[in-house]
């Protein structure tokens, strides 16, 4: 996460808070499956997997642009070094400071263009997870500041 930070500029405690948001620091993440008549299974919500539950098409231009084709999401250097990328474009496209932990996280969430047209605002629930995003981002800034 720190050559994550140096190369992309985004603090280690708002990946780290988005990690644990996404996966709680599991590599092997995924989103639920679902299920039909509650025993046939359908697949799952999406293709989200890794540290940042990053969506296979996102990854693949990620790898394109930047990762390399040997980047894996299932890798906390690699994710971390995804979340740089995201955020780092996220600032640079949008104006959103790469400090801001929870519009960060929202665009994270939301995409860039969900962003632009609010559908985050259409959702409580999300809007809290973003809340506690931002929380757990001073707790990490505190904790690493104390840190050697």
């Amino acid at each position: 996460m720190r050559a994550s930070e140096r190369k992309w500029g985004v603090p280690v405690h708002v990946q780290m808070a988005t990690i644990y948001q996404e996966s709680s620091f599991r590599g092997d993440a995924r989103p639920p499956r679902r299920w039909l008549l509650g025993f046939i299974p359908r697949g799952r919500a999406s293709s989200s997997y890794g540290y940042a539950q990053a969506l296979d098409s996102t990854w693949r231009e990620y790898q394109e642009k930047e990762g390399g084709r040997w980047a894996r999401r299932d890798r906390i250097h690699d994710a971390a070094d995804f979340i740089g990328w995201t955020m780092s474009q996220t600032e640079r496209s949008m104006g959103i400071s790469r400090h801001d932990a929870a519009n960060q996280y929202l665009v994270f969430h939301e995409g860039r263009t969900g962003y632009r047209r609010g559908t985050y605002r259409n959702k409580p629930w999300l809007m809290n997870v973003a809340r506690r995003v931002e929380t757990r981002a001073a707790n990490y800034k505190r904790q690493l500041a104390s840190c050697r």
